[in-house]
């Protein structure tokens, strides 16, 4: 049977996975998806806490879950915007590089 240590683990993994990617990485795409993946560990934790909290009549607390769907909904729309973004400044400067960018202007 799965516990939620074992959710806590794998989420701790994921989030420790995006951070380095964070961290190590120069390309702006490839730190756009860490930062994705740190996001989704998060919500991997809070619906792991979700379902592990039982109510006093046995059914399992839904309330985080319904919090996650509305991260979601924002991560959808930051990718929408964060990928305009990445384009914009690929096509004024040619590169996805971050230390390439020094600055946004144009």
């Amino acid at each position: 049977m799965v516990t939620l240590g074992d959710y806590l683990l794998v989420s701790g993994l994921l989030f420790t996975i995006g951070f380095a990617g964070v961290m190590l990485r120069r390309n702006i795409i490839i730190i756009f998806m860490s930062l994705e993946l740190m996001l989704n560990a998060a919500n991997l934790s809070l619906v792991a806490f979700s379902r592990f909290r039982v109510q006093p009549d046995g059914l399992p607390n839904y309330h985080a879950q319904v919090f996650v769907f509305f991260i979601i909904t924002v991560a959808a729309a930051e990718v929408a915007v964060g990928l305009a973004i990445i384009v914009a400044l690929y096509r004024a400067r040619r590169t996805t590089h971050v230390e390439d960018i020094a600055t946004l202007k144009f």
